[in-house]
């Protein structure tokens, strides 16, 4: 992240877009730093949010042209384990795309989604809705202090 907060609205939707990928850092320390630099609450929801949600649907689309053969493979997973997990995400299908905002655990539940198969136009939908108000609620607590 070091730097990115330099760039400004630039940076924040780089940032927020790497941080929805498998690099490890958060989106919301930076989302911060750039609302406090800037003081532009719009901008920053609306180029948060689109960076952080394009992040996750290139995560999704990885997913999504992954195959079990190379998870066993690659990774030693067995296949019940997968069948596990698949009847997990069909229980809760793309309503499952709502909690990809959440750091870490999102970016495994957006690869889930689209190794999955999930519906992807509702999964994509879902994941704006989600990544659009976790900004929301940021901008609303900034907008207390």
């Amino acid at each position: 992240m070091t730097g990115l907060e330099e760039l400004g609205l630039f940076g924040l939707f780089i940032g927020t877009f790497l941080a929805a990928t498998i690099l490890p850092f958060s989106s919301d320390a930076l989302y911060l730093a750039v609302l406090a630099a800037t003081g532009d609450p719009a901008g920053c929801l609306l180029v948060g949010t689109a960076g952080n949600w394009l992040g996750s649907v290139f995560t999704y689309w990885i997913g999504w042209i992954g195959k079990w053969e190379w998870i066993e493979k690659w990774f030693k997973v067995k296949p019940e384990t997968l069948e596990k997990q698949k009847r997990k995400i069909d229980r809760y299908g793309v309503w499952l795309a709502l909690t990809c905002w959440i750091p870490f655990v999102g970016d495994i539940v957006a690869i889930a989604l689209g190794f999955y198969k999930t519906r992807p136009f509702w999964t994509i939908v879902l994941m704006l809705v989600g990544k659009a108000g976790r900004f929301l609620v940021w901008n609303m607590i900034y907008g207390l202090f």
